[in-house]
C-alpha cells in the first residue's frame, strides 16, 4: 500500500522503515501481547523510532492490525504445499494451510471474516476461484461456490480459532471446555438428547479436526475431477 496517509516525520526517519517492517514488528507484538496490548508507543520502542514515523506508513491501529492479519494470511498461503493435480486436493491443502497459519496467530482470525480488499485476501479468493474453475463446475456456479469456500476457510475457521483469544486471557482451553461440559451434563436428556450425550466429545474434540471435517464435507459436494494441466 503506498504511503499516502499522514505527514512525513521530521528527520527523514520514515525512510529508514517500510510498511512491511512496521507490520512485521506489529505481528511479533500481537503474538506476545494480543490486540489490546499493541500500542504505537510499544511498537515505536521495538523499532527504535518515533510514533510519527509509524503514522507515515499506517493511518491507525485498525489499519495496522488489518495489514498484520493480511500478512499472516500471506505467509500461510506461501507455506501451502498444493498438489500439481487434483483441484479438490489442492483446495483442501490450501484451506488447511490457512487454518494452521491463523491458528498460530489467533488474534488474526477475526480480521479475515469480512470481504477484503487487502492483497493476500484477494489472492486467496482468486486462488480458490482458479481451483474451483478446474473442477469442471459450470461457469455460472463458480463464483458462488468459490465465495462459499472462501467464507468457510476464513469465517468458520475464525469462529473456531478466535475464541482462544478471549478464553486464553482468563482461563485455559481445557478449563473452558470442562466448564462447558459441566453445563451440558446438567441438561435434561429428554430435552437435549444430543448435547447430553456429547459431553465427552466436547471436552476432547480437536479444533483442527473439526475444521477439516467441515472442509471435507464442503469439498466432497464439488465432485471434483483431476486436471493434469493446471494453469501457470
Amino acid at each position: 500500500m503506498p504511503r499516502t496517509r499522514g505527514r512525513a516525520p521530521a528527520g527523514g526517519r520514515a525512510d529508514a522503515l517500510s510498511q512491511e517492517v512496521v507490520v512485521g514488528a506489529a505481528i511479533t507484538l500481537l503474538d506476545e501481547l494480543g490486540e489490546r496490548g499493541l500500542t504505537f508507543r510499544l511498537l515505536a520502542e521495538r523499532l527504535q523510532t518515533g510514533t510519527g514515523a509509524l503514522y507515515w506508513h499506517v493511518a491507525n491501529k485498525d489499519e495496522l492490525v488489518a495489514l498484520a492479519a493480511d500478512q499472516v494470511l500471506g505467509h500461510a498461503m506461501a507455506a501451502a504445499q498444493l498438489p500439481a493435480e487434483g483441484a479438490g486436493s489442492a483446495l483442501r491443502a490450501l484451506g488447511i494451510a490457512v487454518f494452521d497459519g491463523l491458528d498460530q496467530h489467533p488474534w488474526a482470525a477475526s480480521h479475515l471474516t469480512a470481504p477484503t480488499a487487502l492483497h493476500h485476501g484477494l489472492r486467496l479468493l482468486d486462488r480458490i476461484g482458479t481451483l474451483v474453475a478446474r473442477t469442471g463446475l459450470p461457469a455460472e456456479r463458480q463464483f458462488a461456490v468459490s465465495t462459499v469456500i472462501f467464507y468457510y476457510v476464513t469465517g468458520v475457521g475464525a469462529r473456531i480459532i478466535a475464541p482462544a483469544v478471549t478464553v486464553g486471557a482468563v482461563t485455559s482451553r481445557e478449563d473452558f471446555l470442562a466448564r462447558a461440559g459441566e453445563r451440558w451434563s446438567s441438561l435434561d436428556p429428554g430435552e437435549y438428547p444430543f448435547l447430553a450425550g456429547a459431553v465427552e466429545d466436547l471436552r476432547g474434540h480437536d479444533d483442527r479436526d473439526q475444521f477439516v471435517t467441515g472442509l471435507d464435507m464442503l469439498l466432497n459436494g464439488l465432485h471434483t475431477t483431476p486436471d493434469p494441466t493446471p494453469p501457470a
